[in-house]
């Protein structure tokens, strides 16, 4: 096992785009009616890893990860967000509130026949695994963020940090009305370096609703003027890890600056070189970040 484990840690920086596609299994969950496409990896029996991507992305982000994770042992389950790619499309903007988000992974949870899982999340689904933590801590065991501040910190920066402002620039002209009539899937998937990986980027892209996308920002993401979080502290119940690429230019690191004072059990690792898909980015960092921290 710690052979493979070794291997796994060494090679996937260098996997084949195609390689993860012929080894996963496809299902879907059923969230109050809207499918939730997933995929999966690994043994029934291991411990249940949920993987949610933010945007623009697809189950696909994580290929490294269930390729390590499920080596050592672990089930891993990466789902498709509501409005992209395989899953449901609804239309309407209450349809991408945050609490039917956080209802869609206990979906995949419970389709997996289990009562709480390891959740690993990025950009927008680190923000829905974060309110996940808060709101049904019952299902979450550990929660591994990636390249998402803490929902204080980030509210405290877009305040406060003109530099984080001008960053969440991207954000506010996805808020516009007509803000998913400029996107196209060649432009979404502009980011990906990997010819083979961007043809399916596109593909996925292709199949996705460009205004459900934006919905994620009309309907949940702060609106200006920005104002530091309010209200009572709701501190995880769980373990949490977080793992911020130093060169995110959407989410600038200062805002993990007192994380320490929301998250009792908390571990930050940091990526000098990765940028904001870390876990693509730095994909061997990131997995031996993780493997280690989960078998501490």
């Amino acid at each position: 096992m710690k052979m493979a484990i070794w291997f796994s840690l060494l090679s996937l920086g260098a996997l084949e785009a195609g390689e993860i596609e012929s080894k996963v299994e496809h299902g879907f969950a059923d969230s109050k009616g809207v499918k939730i496409h997933y995929a999966a990896l690994g043994p029934k029996s291991g411990p249940l890893v949920v993987m949610v991507h933010g945007f623009p992305d697809f189950w696909y982000s994580w290929r490294a990860q269930m390729e390590a994770l499920s080596e050592a042992g672990y089930r891993t389950v990466a789902l498709d967000l509501r409005g992209f790619n395989l899953s449901g499309q609804p239309e309407g903007l209450e349809q991408y509130d945050m609490r039917l988000l956080i209802g869609d992974i206990i979906a995949v949870i419970q389709a997996q026949n289990a009562a709480k899982a390891i959740v690993m999340a990025h950009d927008w689904g680190g923000a829905i695994a974060w309110q996940l933590a808060f709101h049904a801590p019952q299902v979450v065991e550990k929660l591994i963020i990636v390249n998402l501040p803490h929902p204080r910190g980030l509210a405290r920066e877009l305040a406060h940090n003109p530099a984080q402002q001008k960053a969440s620039e991207y954000a506010r002209n996805f808020q516009m009305p007509d803000s998913h009539t400029k996107l196209t899937a060649e432009g979404l998937a502009r980011w990906v370096t990997d010819p083979e990986a961007k043809k399916r980027y596109v593909e996925a892209f292709s199949r996705s609703s460009f205004d459900a996308m934006m919905n994620y920002y009309r309907r949940n993401y702060p609106r200006e003027p920005y104002q530091e979080a309010s209200g009572p502290l709701i501190k995880p119940q769980c373990p949490v890890l977080q793992i911020h690429g130093l060169k995110d230019w959407a989410l600038l690191p200062g805002a993990l600056t007192g994380t320490w004072e929301w998250v009792d059990d908390w571990t930050l690792v940091t990526i000098p070189e990765a940028g904001h898909f870390a876990q693509q980015d730095a994909p061997a960092k990131v997995n031996r970040a993780v493997l280690s921290w989960l078998k501490r």
